[in-house]
């Protein structure tokens, strides 16, 4: 009876939604409130360019551990015992940022926190996935991915909305304390895999037919990854030093978030129209130019348009690749999704040091954005080949 429970028409959205919760309390808040807290923590607890840059790093390499675990774990039901695990690990890493002025024991905690976002972007996308297709459902991630977007909204606004009220060990507390009311409903509604999964060895047909385009589509990944993480850790650091945002970086993270949500079904629909592989392209030419911006531009109005631009992409490419590479291996999306990841990994702890390094040398994050807009160029050739390789099949 209880697999009658089960197939009711309203659990696919219970199953979703406990994606999106895993989402925002382990993307959005214990990865991304980094982000806004940046400036705060370089303001009142003595935070520097480097130090920040190597936070992000240590973060990214706790990201990167995760996809190593997730892509090790072969069973569904270790991955799903790892994505529960996973959940606690994000909250409790988030509180104890604002118990400690250690800058070790941060690098350890965003280190953990890193770890944790794995629950929410690989392992929970692969359940649900996993889930869909076992139910009959349409496999389309665009409303659980809906969830970065939601979890940036909701860090930017707490980190905004506690101005002048906490200290940043306070917002950091309040921060993991809100997590918990994300924390509930992915860890009760994510239901339990009830079946078994295929033999990892089962994709390596799927795998062995067209490696040169998946070479091509990771490399265009890792380019994507500087991408990200050049946006994801200093835009609202290099927005807030214009004289107009300062002081209001929080509502940077906010219009990011915002740009964000709808973007999994604007980049869907645009992918049915031309296609997954053109689409992504489309995306990467456009957080380039939106990289681009702030370095060429002053104008508060260009700057927060390339806020908005990197809202509006960065989630789509992540969407886009992921379902891509899941519906080229639906017996074992976690896996294969979290082999592409490394790649990406690998840029997000490069990327950080070297914008460090680079700010501080020159007082400014330009050399950094401009390098970024490159290699998301070259990440759009490298799909543009992708796609050349895909039709010569």
């Amino acid at each position: 009876m209880s697999h009658d429970r089960r197939d009711a028409p309203e659990t696919p959205y219970r199953v979703i939604l406990a994606g999106i919760c895993a989402l925002v309390l382990t993307v959005g808040l214990a990865r991304f409130a980094y982000t806004p807290m940046l400036p705060i923590m370089k303001a009142q607890a003595g935070l520097g360019y480097v130090a920040a840059g190597w936070l992000a790093a240590i973060n990214y390499a706790g990201y990167m551990a995760g996809t190593l675990l997730a892509a090790s774990a072969g069973d569904l039901r270790r991955r799903y015992v790892l994505y529960r695990i996973g959940l606690g690990v994000a909250v409790a890493s988030t509180v104890a940022m604002g118990m400690t002025t250690h800058p070790v024991v941060w690098g350890v905690l965003r280190f953990l926190s890193g770890l944790s976002s794995v629950a929410g972007l690989l392992l929970a996308s692969g359940l649900v996935l996993n889930w869909l297709l076992r139910h009959g459902r349409r496999p389309d991630l665009g409303l659980h991915f809906t969830g970065m977007g939601i979890g940036i909204v909701v860090s930017g606004a707490a980190v905004v909305l506690t101005v002048g009220v906490l200290p940043w060990s306070g917002k950091w507390i309040a921060l993991g304390l809100l997590g918990l009311l994300f924390f509930v409903p992915a860890l009760c509604w994510m239901p339990a895999p009830d079946g078994a999964v295929a033999a990892p060895s089962s994709m390596a047909p799927a795998a062995a037919a067209n490696i040169r385009w998946m070479r091509l589509l990771n490399a265009a990944y890792l380019c994507a990854g500087f991408g990200f993480v050049i946006g994801a850790t200093f835009i609202v650091a290099i927005l807030e030093r214009l004289p107009v945002l300062q002081g209001r970086g929080g509502w940077v993270w906010v219009i990011v978030g915002l740009a964000a949500l709808p973007s999994t079904f604007v980049w869907d629909r645009i992918a049915r129209r031309v296609g997954a592989t053109r689409a992504l392209i489309l995306a990467y030419l456009l957080q380039g130019l939106g990289m681009l911006l702030p370095a060429v531009s002053g104008s508060a109005l260009v700057n927060l348009l390339s806020a908005a631009l990197f809202g509006a992409t960065f989630v789509g490419i992540v969407s886009l690749t992921l379902a891509l590479v899941g519906r080229h291996v639906p017996s074992n999306p976690s896996r294969a999704m979290a082999r592409i990841t490394l790649g990406y990994g690998v840029a997000q702890i490069v990327g950080p040091i070297v914008a460090g390094y680079m700010a501080r040398a020159t007082g400014s994050y330009q050399g950094a954005l401009v390098a970024t807009a490159v290699l998301m160029g070259c990440g759009a050739v490298l799909l543009y080949r992708a796609e050349v390789q895909q039709r010569a099949g």
